[in-house]
């Protein structure tokens, strides 16, 4: 099932309706919609955060209150320990653009009773960044070029043109993985338009500058989202971070070169990825893979480049990653021949929908047959008894997909994009069977609820 989401000017919910006391709440407004939350932001910095804060207030100290706890269990060092790093690291880092927009954020909070801080929104940006990357390498001993081969992979995703798709032109999309507690409450869609560079359309987690798993398009044509390279090794905690990036990435890109050039300037090595981007002016798409000390561009305007957490550049798997690219059973490599078997048996007819389908496929390779687990682009590791050792997910570990998006040259260039909240499958997960099931988890219970599948949704920024 797919709906339109318009926006009607009965369905706005102006902030200043909610708080004229303040002039920087005049041109944001939030609306709920199919499993996600809809905001527009718009203006300064400082007011653009200031709008995000204030608007997200309940979903922001939500996720806080939920990661400090996830954090605390998973790498048993506290909140204080991530404000520290945050503010000795990502804090000096951050041009005043964004610092001004952090400020912003804290301050909406605490006009809402939040007692939040720059620090704690700072922290909360970089959160994966932190406990993913530096904390790993901190721990080994070796900051520069070590780990503990447990960098996550994150999401399933493609980009296809040229003769790949229906109209010839770009097809982008999708799925988001994480573990659940943090993947339910990672439903934000926020159209932001910034004093200066590009208006930007994309998801988010509560707090966020950037979209975070990173699906995003801007008003100059640009595509762009990624997929983690599991099992990385590295981190340069004297780099600029990620987060800030990805984000200034986003809004000032006006091209496939402009972006490589953000991304791979001052780069620290965290949530190293594989972008996927495209360009809707010339339908031309790129793979930039980007590791800590090296990194590759792949660009063409007839194929495709998929995603699964695998990296592909020979030096780039030798140097800095454990990666084993002729291990067929690991969840990145069938995944990667799932979506080469997709992409041929339907290369000229891809367009929006036959994308969705993808992102909601079942089809375990390994096993060859439709098993909704691990290995599936529609990840379901909780159902799954082989886990995922490569990133440091156990046996049935409440993790996969928990969203997916899709866009088009068309789409994007009126700013839009198809949205679903939940399993692209359509399949709900249901905390009490679950715990009841799997009784070892039950230390997330207070954390982690149900997550339903929602119709997909079609976003629009609002002109």
């Amino acid at each position: 099932m797919r709906i339109k989401f318009v926006l009607l000017a009965l369905l706005l919910v102006p902030c200043a309706a909610q708080a004229k006391t303040d002039p920087r709440l005049e041109n944001g407004y939030r609306v709920d919609r199919a499993g996600w939350i809809f905001v527009h932001l718009q203006g300064t910095p400082n007011e653009i955060g200031f709008q995000d804060g204030y608007l997200l207030a309940p979903e922001i100290d939500n996720a806080l209150r939920a990661l400090k706890f996830y954090l605390r269990v998973g790498t048993k060092e506290d909140w204080s320990w991530y404000r520290e790093k945050a503010s000795e690291m990502f804090w000096p880092e951050l041009t005043k653009e964004y610092r001004d927009e952090i400020e912003g954020i804290a301050e909406g909070l605490r006009a809402r009773g939040k007692k939040y801080d720059a620090i704690d929104v700072t922290a909360l940006n970089g959160w994966m960044e932190l406990a993913q990357y530096y904390l790993p390498a901190l721990r080994s001993g070796r900051i520069s070029g070590a780990g503990d081969d447990k960098a996550p992979g994150h999401c399933s995703a493609f980009i296809a043109t040229g003769t790949y798709t229906a109209d010839g032109k770009i097809v982008m999309a999708q799925n988001t993985w994480v573990n659940y507690l943090v993947g339910e409450r990672w439903n934000i869609i926020e159209d932001i338009v910034p004093e200066k560079g590009n208006e930007i359309m994309m998801d988010a987690f509560p707090g966020f500058i950037d979209s975070g798993d990173d699906f995003a398009e801007n008003s100059a044509g640009i595509l762009i989202t990624e997929t983690t390279i599991a099992q990385f090794r590295g981190f340069n905690p004297n780099g600029a971070p990620e987060f800030m990036r990805a984000r200034e990435a986003a809004q000032y890109a006006n091209s496939i070169d402009d972006f490589v050039r953000i991304m791979t300037r001052d780069n620290n090595g965290a949530y190293a990825n594989d972008w996927l981007i495209g360009d809707t002016k010339t339908n031309e798409i790129a793979r930039l893979e980007l590791g800590l000390k090296h990194y590759r561009v792949w660009k063409t305007k007839n194929g495709y480049y998929s995603g699964a957490n695998f990296p592909s550049d020979p030096q780039i798997i030798r140097e800095e990653t454990t990666f084993k690219p002729d291990y067929p059973y690991s969840s990145m490599n069938a995944r990667k021949k799932r979506w080469e078997e997709l992409l041929n048996e339907h290369k000229g007819k891809i367009d929006a929908r036959l994308a969705e389908s993808f992102l909601a496929d079942h089809y375990d390779v390994i096993r060859g047959r439709d098993f909704p687990g691990s290995r599936s682009i529609c990840g379901h590791n909780d159902e799954d008894p082989l886990g995922i050792p490569q990133w440091g997910w156990a046996p049935y570990f409440p993790g996969g997909s928990v969203q997916a998006k899709v866009t088009t040259t068309d789409l994007s260039n009126k700013l839009e994009f198809w949205a679903h909240m939940g399993h692209p499958c359509g399949e709900n997960f249901i905390a009490s069977r679950f715990f009841a099931a799997h009784p070892r988890y039950k230390w997330m219970s207070g954390y982690l609820h149900n997550m339903l599948a929602y119709p997909w949704t079609l976003f629009s920024a609002k002109k």
